[in-house]
């Protein structure tokens, strides 16, 4: 059984819940954040020397980094949510570190800033919400005309992108409609995998 070690409400943490639920695979949560004053022990950062969640336990193997844990979770049984080649592992892939490049900058941002009045939004701020908004448009251009990010079927990039991209167009910002990316939101968002990734209780682990 693995071991996922994370507070449910990160987005990070719900990529992993995500995948895990999509693949049936037997698991078990643990709390684990700043709030719970458990991430700064010797213990915990013997398993990730970064403090941060999620990690991921199987067995004697030890993983953190959220889309290190989605590769991983895919070569250990979920080889159908990734490419079967490696030209095909990269229209997958890119996806997963385009997240992490161009649009995660600009998501710290506004998630920070959410709560900002217009008189305290910076300069800087609104450069970087600017920025977000641009990387959104290429996503919801891609989007045109399908169903998935990558090979016409749910991959791991939409599992690494969907926690993350949902709150980006839930944010209060000043933005264009975005109607590709809103429909495969709403699309991925009615899965019961994601449902139960994402859910203000913690859903009960299969097992």
């Amino acid at each position: 059984m693995y071991k996922l070690l994370g507070r449910q409400t990160s987005g990070n943490v719900q990529k992993v819940l995500f995948m895990l639920e999509e693949l049936g695979a037997p698991y078990e949560r643990e709390d684990y954040g700043r709030q719970f004053e458990n991430t700064q022990t010797a213990e915990y950062k013997a398993l990730n020397p970064t403090s941060k969640v999620p990690t991921l336990v199987d067995g004697d193997t030890v993983i953190w980094e959220s889309n290190t844990i989605l590769r991983y979770l895919a070569a250990s049984g979920g080889e159908q949510l990734n490419g079967a080649t490696p030209a095909q592992k990269t229209e997958v892939e890119r996806w997963m570190d385009f997240l992490l490049a161009a649009v995660n900058p600009g998501y710290l941002a506004a998630f920070k800033g959410a709560k900002l009045t217009p008189e305290e939004q910076t300069a800087e701020y609104k450069e970087q919400v600017k920025d977000l908004v641009a990387q959104l448009k290429i996503i919801d251009g891609h989007l045109a005309g399908k169903d998935f990010l990558a090979l016409g079927k749910l991959t791991i990039a939409d599992i690494a992108c969907a926690p993350i991209l949902k709150r980006c167009i839930d944010f209060k910002i000043d933005r264009p409609s975005l109607p590709n990316l809103e429909r495969w939101v709403a699309a991925i968002a009615a899965r019961p995998a994601f449902k139960a990734a994402t859910a203000a209780a913690p859903a009960k682990a299969a097992s």
